[in-house]
Order: C-alpha cells, then structure tokens, then sequence
C-alpha cells in the first residue's frame, strides 16, 4: 500500500512537473481577476481528469476511441491558443507604464482544461504501460493519488507565480511568454509525437 502511494506521487511529480510553468503563466495572466484561482484549478482538474479517462479507456483496450497516433495531434490546442494570445498581444494598443497597475484577463476553465489535456500527451504515454501492470485496485489508487496531488500542483504554481520577484517578470512579460510557451508546447507535442510525419 505504502509503495503503492509513494510510486504514484512520484508519477505525479514526474510527468507533470512542467506544468507548474504554465500553470504559472495562467496567474500571471489572470493576476487581479476574482475567482481565478477557482477557474484555473477547475480547469485543471478537468484536464487532468481526461488524461486520466484517456489514459483508463487505452488500458482498458478501447483504444479504438483514442489511437495512439492521435496523441500528438493534441499539440494543436496549445499551439493554437498561443497564436490567438500572440495575436492579442500584438494588435493591443496598452502601453503600461511601470507604475500602473496591471489587471490580468479573465482566465477560462477550459482554455485551461484544453491546454492541460493537450499537454497530457506524455502522461497518457507514461499512464498506460503502468496501469497495464497493475490490478485494478492500484488504478484506483493511483487515480485517487493523482486527483488529490493536482490541487497541490495548481496551489504550488499559484504561490510560484505570485512571490515578488517572479511575480514581477511574469507581470511585465506575461503578454510575450504566455503565446511563447504555449506555442512552443504544441509544438513540441506535434514534433515530439511525430505529427504529419514531423
């Protein structure tokens, strides 16, 4: 049972430590909204939960719903939603100056969702090989596991995003690095997952 625990927590921090990044980016961006924790926490566990789905249905053999070759085709949502970001960058006539107070957009439950399951390529990949090795009761477990971590997830990227310093850059450069990094992880998911024979 301990193991059990301890081997899914490890799983957990291992395939989604670079969320914290973009979850980051996500307060940066909706920094002064109410209710933007509650969102990007909403969202997350939306996300997440269909990685898990995803990742249950493969193992279960349904893998007709959710080939393998589709999995990187997910790049496109991140990517995607980074070139809308870019382009809002781009055409907005804000010239903030350093004394002003920046207020963030409003942050959406599911372009959250959607960046997180785009995102979850790896987990799925990674998910399945360890749940075809388990009995069931340990899918259970390490689903649970997996659940209860992702608050911490969102809370440590949430308290990442908003001490002083990194607060400060993720405001002033949030506008640049918000569409760089998404665009720069559904690139990496098409290119990683060989999409279109990349």
């Amino acid at each position: 049972m301990v193991t059990g625990l301890l081997s899914a927590i490890g799983l957990f921090i291992a395939t989604n430590i670079d969320d914290i990044i973009v979850l980051s980016l996500f307060f940066a961006r909706g920094a002064g909204q109410k209710g933007t924790t509650l969102r990007i926490l909403a969202g997350q566990y939306l996300g997440f939960m269909g990685i898990l789905a995803a990742a249950v249905l493969v193992t279960l053999g349904a893998g007709a719903f959710l080939p393998a070759e589709a999995i990187p085709y997910f790049g496109l949502i991140p990517l995607a939603l980074g070139l809308w970001a870019a382009w809002q960058a781009w055409r907005s006539d804000d010239d903030d100056d350093d004394d002003a107070k920046i207020t963030g957009k409003k942050v959406g439950v599911l372009t959250v969702a959607g960046v997180t399951f785009a995102n979850g390529g790896d987990n799925i990949g990674v998910y399945v090989p360890v749940f075809l090795n388990v009995d069931t009761a340990a899918v259970i477990i390490y689903c649970i596991v997996f659940l209860v971590l992702v608050a911490g997830l969102v809370l440590l990227a949430k308290f990442v995003a908003t001490r002083p310093p990194i607060a400060e850059v993720l405001e002033r450069w949030e506008h640049v690095l918000f569409p760089i990094v998404l665009i720069g992880l559904g690139i990496f998911i098409l290119v990683s997952g060989g999409a279109f024979g990349i």
